[in-house]
């Protein structure tokens, strides 16, 4: 459908919302979308660093970007995206809960739940380094450090909300040094390792009973 819906709008599409969608359909959408500015892909299994290092050159007017639970997307296309788009003010890379992976089993591929990414701090120095205008981030059950924090909330100083639920590595001391240097923060999510398991409750993954399906459209806007 995705195919589809590029070709017919002959590059006037602004927003996208999808999940579950491939490499060859997001190769499409950097062909053609050039004046994309939402792009939403989150629970995008296969798609890989070569088909966003396309996004990133072929729709520079991105404004918002959401990679979650995209593992096979690396820090190395976050600071292409951030190259090359200028203008991102959004970005959301929140990962699965790996600290009670067992509220996922019978609905998330096991073999998924295990490509989890491990170094936080890369995705962080990427995002801190190339995404200097962000206003909005979240991170959720990132594996960053404090020393990944510092650097976002240096890079990052326009930050107005921050969401680290689930972030197990950065202490309440490591979240309070961030703040501090972030002078417009209106918004931060701390980790709370005490919240009832009901909070993340399943069905928010629940799409993941379409897994076989090549992909699911939520929006597409012109």
């Amino acid at each position: 459908m995705l195919l589809s819906v590029v070709a017919w709008s002959d590059g006037s599409l602004t927003e996208i919302r999808v999940r579950h969608c491939s490499n060859r359909s997001l190769s499409l959408v950097a062909e053609r979308c050039p004046n994309l500015q939402v792009l939403s892909i989150k629970s995008s299994p296969h798609v890989t660093d070569e088909v966003i290092a396309k996004i990133a050159s072929g729709c520079p007017n991105l404004r918002e970007l959401d990679i979650s639970y995209c593992y096979e997307i690396s820090h190395e296309s976050m600071a292409l995206i951030g190259r090359h788009c200028l203008k991102l003010q959004v970005f959301r890379r929140n990962l699965m809960n790996w600290l009670d992976p067992s509220q996922h089993v019978g609905i998330v591929p096991g073999e998924y739940l295990d490509a989890c990414p491990q170094d936080g701090d890369a995705d962080a120095t990427a995002i801190g380094k190339f995404m200097p205008h962000l206003l909005h981030l979240e991170l959720r059950f990132s594996k960053l450090t404090a020393e990944g924090l510092v650097l976002i909330s240096e890079g990052c100083s326009d930050l107005e909300y921050l969401d680290l639920s689930g972030c197990a590595n950065v202490t309440s001391r490591d979240i309070a040094n961030a703040a501090s240097s972030l002078k417009n923060l209106k918004t931060m999510k701390k980790p709370n390792f005490y919240i009832p398991r009901s909070v993340f409750h399943t069905e928010r993954y629940g799409h993941w009973r379409l897994y076989d399906e090549r992909f699911q459209t939520d929006v597409f806007r012109i």
